[in-house]
């Protein structure tokens, strides 16, 4: 992020933190921490600025004090839209978060919008729809009633999935993305939702897919109770993560990778089986693939008729 693209609301402020934003591009950094130092005395109150000056800090290798900035930043603004929280967690040896702030994965997408496929596809050689299609095809999918694509993003697995449903439903956080998506004309119905949050209402689908969607939600205990909710009698579920080693994990990536024996232990407890993980890459990070996972779970017959009330224990 830079300065300038989140506005104090002080002009004068404002261009001090253009100047700076100049500095830190010619490599001067001292100026730059000190000029966007002097916007800040103009608008303390600027959660934006406080988190730019905690990043110019981190450059120079002050990270106790880009802490500092972050924290303020994110007193400032507790929905946390720059991801303030997240990057103090990074400076531990080991990182203990387990969520991402809503409000951070929505500005991302919503700056990211306009670019998402070239950048995902064209440079980061994106293929999560075609694995989870291709894990779909393995176990014997030929086509749903009613299939639910979470976080559909720009509607990239909606155009794979589309021939192969009667009712296709997308739900995002961004309200950018969901505009492209949108415009692609693949729904039959968008909603924008923090899928983080759902709530068990309306009627059931035959198929749930989500693809590189949770490495932006972490901890899947919640949403995957929502999906065996959500999914009738001997529904499917196909999603891809990020490989980790264990449980939950926030890489220096600010995304989150997840364990093997995580993922397999959460679906049986939702009530999935005939649970198929099968390891691949979905995409390239640097120049190096990213180990990730392709899972595929067939909800059991009797979850659904366990009752609401066992279902809310799910979801607590």
């Amino acid at each position: 992020m830079t300065g300038m693209l989140f506005p104090s609301g002080d002009p004068t402020a404002d261009r001090r933190a253009g100047y700076a934003e100049t500095m830190a591009h010619l490599g001067d950094m001292d100026a730059a921490i000190q000029v966007l130092g002097i916007a800040l005395d103009l608008s303390p109150d600027w959660a934006a600025g406080w988190f730019r000056l905690g990043e110019f800090h981190d450059l120079v290798g002050e990270t106790d004090v880009a802490v500092e900035m972050w924290r303020r930043a994110e007193a400032l603004d507790p929905s946390d839209p720059f991801g303030a929280g997240l990057r103090c967690d990074l400076t531990r040896a080991v990182p203990v978060s387990e969520t991402m702030p809503p409000a951070f994965v929505e500005l991302l997408f919503d700056q990211y919008a306009s670019r998402f496929e070239s950048s995902l596809v064209g440079k980061l050689e994106y293929c999560g729809p075609e694995e989870i299609m291709l894990a779909l095809d393995a176990a014997g999918f030929h086509n749903a009633a009613r299939a639910l694509d979470l976080g559909c993003g720009t509607g990239l697995l909606g155009e794979r999935l589309r021939p192969f449903c009667r009712w296709l439903e997308g739900y995002d956080l961004s309200a950018g993305m969901l505009g492209e998506a949108e415009a692609k004309g693949l729904y039959d119905r968008l909603g924008k939702r923090d899928i983080g949050a759902l709530e068990i209402v309306g009627a059931p689908f035959d198929l749930i897919v989500a693809a590189d969607v949770f490495a932006y939600l972490g901890a899947l205990e919640r949403v995957v109770a929502w999906c065996a909710g959500m999914l009738v009698p001997g529904g499917r579920f196909a999603f891809t993560v990020e490989q980790g080693t264990e449980g939950v994990t926030l890489r220096e990536s600010q995304r989150f990778a997840h364990g093997r024996d995580y993922i397999e232990d959460i679906l049986q407890e939702a009530g999935f089986g005939a649970i198929r993980i099968a390891d691949c890459v979905v995409r390239m990070d640097r120049g190096a693939p990213v180990a990730s996972l392709c899972v595929v779970a067939d909800l059991s017959s009797t979850t659904r008729d366990a009752g609401e009330e066992e279902r809310a224990v799910l979801l607590a």
